[in-house]
């Protein structure tokens, strides 16, 4: 038994790849997605995705929203989409897979977004055979075309203008007000790319395309518009306000945050969620720091743009500070309210003080521990070792390449394998998340049901599995299937039985005999 925070029950990351075809002038990424995706399956598909009970114009501030500024972008792929030769679902290609994760195209990009995860080791395993299984559609699709054609990278931005998405998502009490959320987690988003930034060269904009030049923390710094917004691919927000929680409603939402780099080193991606997470148990135990910033968007392109990290903030009271100084106020109150909640927050706050104070000293010493300082040294050398200036397009080639998940050219990938990088899995960790998802969650629970029964499936979503069941369908409904025990219970039961309908009727039979 430990005193574990409750107030997070469980999070995961969505991670939009980048996608190339060397031996194209130009190329439809839409059909390339598709393409890549498709190319993981080894037989038909039929396990179809529900988007039925997805809306995103559900806005998490108590109101619902007409029209987003993504729907005419979304009307406008549709008119071109219409004169493709496949369907709506074949175009997505939604893919369920055994360990309970979600491989699709999301229009433009190939997206994997892990199980639901209720550790930072099953969180960064998780992550981890997304890469791979991104990487063998990749070898699969380029055995196709009888050449190494198609590139895969894990990163945020094409440097042509365009930005793509790793978003993080934290399942979170509805009792806690959303002003809260706002108030509390803003200043620390703002400030967390000090860790979580992947690191890039240049400046970019949508409507100014890519400018050679200085480096900076993070790749998604340059293209957030907005404090609030429900929108997510026109006027970002640095916090997401779409109310969509994927579980029952009046019990949790979903906190949706888009801001986030998209992390090679697994240390980064420990802390970026790490420390999320213990942010918003403070906010939950009314325990958050009261920083509030004065212009939170200007403040995340000030900071990213100095990777001395000397810059500093204005607040809405009191004196400005530092995206260090904001970090540490943060990590101080979570020092007074959580320690000795369980191992793994201990963990998050050693490390947390940890790499704030190398920050400020000996910065190599995060070399392979965090993306935006690793990818400094590498671009720091070639910068001296060539005679070069920060300005030359080639650094944006070698940005680029940082971030290829393929093992054969990705440079972090190179020095993960010369032993230069900080690893919390091993490669029996990301071996066992290819073929299952964390076995205490539902993520893992919609994973053993692919292995089980896939073709007595018949339509997923989040929070349900709708199974083929005669002259009517039958359900497992997780909406409210949080508890470890009682998703481990529920685990076994489908574990044993010989069908889905065996399946239901044992777990219903359970929950009355224990209610």
């Amino acid at each position: 038994m430990t005193n574990r925070p409750a107030s997070v029950r469980l999070f995961g990351i969505e991670t939009e790849y980048g996608i190339a075809r060397d031996d194209l002038e130009q190329m439809d990424s839409v059909v390339e997605s598709m393409d890549l995706v498709r190319a993981h399956l080894t037989a038909s598909f039929e396990r179809r995705w529900d988007y039925a009970g997805e809306d995103p114009h559900e806005d998490a501030r108590g109101f619902r929203v007409s029209g987003l500024q993504q729907d005419r972008e979304e009307d406008e792929f549709a008119k071109v989409d219409a004169h493709r030769p496949f369907s709506f679902h074949e175009m997505k290609s939604d893919l369920v897979l055994p360990n309970g994760a979600r491989f699709y195209n999301d229009h433009t990009h190939p997206e994997y977004s892990t199980p639901e995860c209720r550790t930072l080791k099953d969180l960064v395993a998780q992550d981890r055979a997304g890469e791979r299984v991104a990487q063998r559609a990749a070898d699969r699709r380029n055995r196709s075309l009888g050449g190494a054609h198609v590139q895969l990278y894990k990163n945020n931005t094409d440097f042509h203008g365009h930005s793509y998405g790793c978003h993080d998502n934290y399942l979170v009490p509805r009792s806690v007000p959303f002003a809260s959320l706002v108030s509390g987690l803003l200043p620390f988003l703002v400030s967390r790319q000090v860790i979580a930034g992947a690191g890039k060269v240049g400046t970019e904009a949508q409507e100014s395309g890519f400018v050679a030049g200085p480096y900076q923390l993070s790749q998604r710094a340059d293209f957030m518009e907005t404090d609030l917004s429900v929108d997510t691919m026109h006027n970002r927000p640095i916090l997401n306000t779409r109310d969509e929680p994927h579980a029952d409603p009046l019990k949790y939402r979903r906190l949706h945050l888009i801001l986030g780099d998209a992390n090679m080193c697994e240390y980064a991606t420990a802390l970026k969620v790490g420390t999320t997470r213990l942010v918003l148990e403070l906010i939950a135990r009314d325990a958050a720091p009261d920083l509030e910033l004065e212009s939170p968007v200007s403040a995340i392109k000030q900071i990213s743009r100095d990777a001395d990290l000397k810059v500093r903030v204005r607040r809405q009271k009191g004196s400005a500070l530092s995206a260090l100084d904001l970090q540490e106020e943060y990590l101080a109150a979570a020092r007074r309210t959580l320690s000795g909640s369980d191992p793994e927050t201990d963990w998050i706050m050693t490390e947390w003080e940890m790499v704030l104070s190398q920050l400020t000293g000996e910065r190599s010493q995060l070399v392979g521990k965090l993306d935006w300082v690793t990818k400094q040294w590498l671009l720091e050398t070639f910068v001296r070792e060539e005679r070069i200036g920060w300005d030359d397009p080639w650094l944006a080639s070698l940005d680029l390449e940082y971030h290829n998940i393929d093992p054969e050219r990705g440079l972090f990938l190179g020095l993960e394998a010369d032993g230069k990088a900080w690893r919390l899995t091993t490669e029996k960790d990301v071996a066992q998340a290819l073929s299952s998802g964390p076995r205490d969650t539902r993520g893992g629970l919609r994973g053993l049901c692919v292995r089980r029964f896939p073709d007595q499936i018949t339509g997923m979503q989040w929070e349900r599995i709708q199974f083929a069941g005669g002259l009517r369908s039958r359900v497992l409904d997780m909406s409210d299937l949080f508890e470890p025990e009682t998703v481990l219970r529920c685990a076994d039961v489908f574990e044993a039985a010989s069908s889905p309908a065996d399946a239901l009727d044992a777990w219903k039979a359970r929950k009355d005999a224990e209610s």
